[in-house]
């Protein structure tokens, strides 16, 4: 008997044993009692009931990333295209993930394949190749309104790789390439035209640099003509002054000596005389002329004795 009790304990107590469970962090076990969701554990040590319970669903709590095939979509101007889409996503509620739907993931699937559809389907080639944000945004929307029924979140919804047709693709290359080379005819034509704008407004400012500088030697020439002008004309006027004083200074010293008519007809005749020994081919010979040889006689008489 004791034989039976040692090992139906033994039996007891490896069945509890087997029966601990350990939920680790960022984990959720979904537990069922005969059958019925009975509860959920979170992080820590578990010991479920033998034969009773049953762990439905080990759930991980961690952020996933969904990667998807490429999947095949048409525009709204019949180009068909391949669209590859990355979805990141966490489980918020382990039951309702355990219990909402069959086989999450692949539901995911299904769902963003027709939501990319259609969003693409309303949009033509180039505004699916400018518009990621747009298109991310609109899935992630759409995407987190129909997996809230499964306990699922959607963070975020990345479109990784948009890959159009080789034809469309070549189309592409040559509208680039000739966009590239128009662009640079255009820079080009600018420069050009920069430079030559340059070049004019160089010349034209030298022409105007030119032009003051020749103004301004022009004004410098006149300033010293006027003031030639005026120093030659101050030289005649002090010369004439000078002639009138030496004039007036030699009548004061005729005055002064007292000179007599005689003297004075004398010095005319010397004067006469200058004016014989010059060029001019007239002589007016003054009517008194008889009087100046009798002075000129009376003179060289006094000048013997």
């Amino acid at each position: 008997m004791i034989y039976v009790l040692i090992v139906l304990g033994l039996f007891i107590l490896m069945l509890i044993i087997g029966n601990i469970r350990i939920v680790t962090q960022s984990s959720a076990f979904v537990i069922e009692r005969l059958g019925a969701y009975s509860s959920t554990w979170s992080t820590g040590i578990h010991v479920k009931m033998p034969f009773i319970d049953r762990i439905a669903g080990r759930v991980s709590l961690k952020e996933q990333v969904a990667d998807f095939d490429p999947q095949p979509v048409i525009t709204k101007d019949n180009v068909t295209m391949m669209i590859d889409t990355v979805i990141y996503l966490q489980i918020t509620d382990p039951k309702l993930y355990t219990y909402g739907v069959v086989n999450p993931m692949n539901a995911i699937d299904n769902l963003t394949n027709t939501t990319l559809r259609n969003i693409i389907g309303e949009l033509e080639l180039d505004e699916t190749l400018t518009s990621r944000d747009m298109i991310n945004n609109r899935m992630r929307i759409v995407l987190d309104e129909a997996t809230d029924p499964w306990g699922i979140k959607v963070n975020r919804v990345e479109v990784r790789n948009i890959a159009p047709p080789k034809s469309i693709q070549e189309a592409m290359e040559k509208q680039m390439r000739a966009e590239r080379e128009r662009r640079e005819s255009i820079l080009k034509a600018e420069g050009e035209k920069q430079s030559a704008i340059l070049v004019a407004e160089g010349q034209k400012a030298s022409a105007i640099l030119k032009a003051e500088a020749e103004k301004a030697a022009k004004i410098l020439q006149a300033e010293a003509a006027k003031e030639a002008a005026i120093r030659e004309a101050e030289g005649e006027a002090q010369a004439i002054l000078n002639v009138q004083k030496a004039t007036a200074d030699g009548l004061s010293m005729i005055k002064a000596v007292n000179a007599d008519e005689a003297l004075i007809k004398l010095k005319s005749l010397e004067a006469l005389q200058k004016v014989a020994d010059g060029q001019a081919t007239k002589i007016i010979i003054p009517s008194d002329i008889q009087n100046l040889a009798g002075l000129v006689t009376s003179v060289a008489e006094i000048a013997k004795k």
